[in-house]
């Protein structure tokens, strides 16, 4: 039987992979807390558990009519952002993946009332939520695999906690210890072009509204007392901030986990930070004594 060890709530901004000359540049002759923070993290858990395969759950990649989980056996090649070309450009990256695990939560896609198709083609594309958290998290452990699941943009709440119930199901059935990791931001609403210059330090006077940071931090505070049902039950409030990719990459996490009863305890491994007007951090919530909750096969109807 397959189990979760750990998981996380990740940053995975631009601005950490620029030099670090570049970063401090941006932030007032400061280091970002976020890159120190992914480091201490591989130390603590990716290079200290004993687990076999990484599952990010990528706010970046957004598809349509259904989620995809990559099932490639391998993936390689050059990263250069269509986003951010200036700052990421032919990133090296090479990992293993996992095809069995992919079929597997593709496969209990219909028993959760959702749609999930695992996908081989070696040219499909990667995106920086993934590359990026690799490159600091996975680069070097070349035992590891890592796959990706997208964001369904048509998908609500509730289709984003179906997924990962999905996920729980078949981490469960499988034979695999898993970390997953949920890359994305808190809210997010970015500053205008011509004053976002104004706003690249990371000091969170920067976020874009105080209501947003007031909020961010209230997220945060329940993540840290593992009152993830708090988080879940005020999600309507948190939708009038703009969480990124609609908190798919939290709420796929938590619907893997166990939902509301969830209780792990957040670990923080930054400081909560602006990027642009949109609050950033790392919260880890290692793997609880008596294991992470199993997903639920219901609906809770949060839309």
């Amino acid at each position: 039987m397959g189990q979760v060890l750990g998981a996380g709530l990740l940053a995975h901004v631009p601005t950490i992979m620029l030099p670090e000359a570049v970063r401090k540049d941006l932030n007032e002759g400061k280091e970002l807390s976020l890159v120190p923070g992914l480091k201490q993290l591989r130390k603590d858990v990716f290079e200290t558990l004993d687990y076999d395969t990484v599952i990010v759950l990528d706010s970046h990649w957004a598809t349509t009519v259904e989620f995809v989980v990559t099932s490639a056996a391998e993936r390689s090649g050059l990263f250069t952002s269509e986003e951010l070309p200036r700052g990421m450009t032919q990133v090296p990256y090479s990992f293993k993946g996992d095809p069995e695990l992919a079929q597997l939560i593709a496969g209990k896609a219909e028993k959760n009332g959702t749609w999930i198709t695992p996908i081989s083609d070696p040219h499909l594309p990667i995106f920086y939520a993934t590359i990026n958290l690799w490159h600091y998290l996975g680069r070097g452990l070349d035992d590891k695999r890592w796959i990706s699941v997208s964001v369904c943009q048509t998908g609500t709440s509730e289709d984003f906690l179906r997924a990962g119930r999905a996920i729980g199901e078949a981490i469960a059935e499988s034979d695999r210890k898993v970390l997953i990791l949920a890359s994305g931001a808190l809210s997010h609403t970015f500053h205008k072009l011509r004053d976002l210059r104004k706003h690249e330090a990371s000091d969170p006077k920067h976020i874009y509204t105080p209501e947003a940071y007031a909020y961010d931090l209230q997220v945060l505070d329940w993540m840290k007392a593992g009152n993830h049902g708090a988080i879940l039950d005020d999600f309507g409030t948190f939708k009038k901030y703009k969480p990124e990719a609609g908190f798919f990459h939290y709420l796929a996490m938590a619907g893997a986990l166990g939902e509301e009863e969830l209780t792990a305890k957040g670990v923080m491994y930054s400081e909560y930070e602006n990027s642009i007007g949109t609050g950033q951090v790392h919260v880890w919530f290692p793997q609880p004594e008596a294991g992470f909750p199993s997903a639920k096969n219901l609906v809770l109807s949060r839309d």
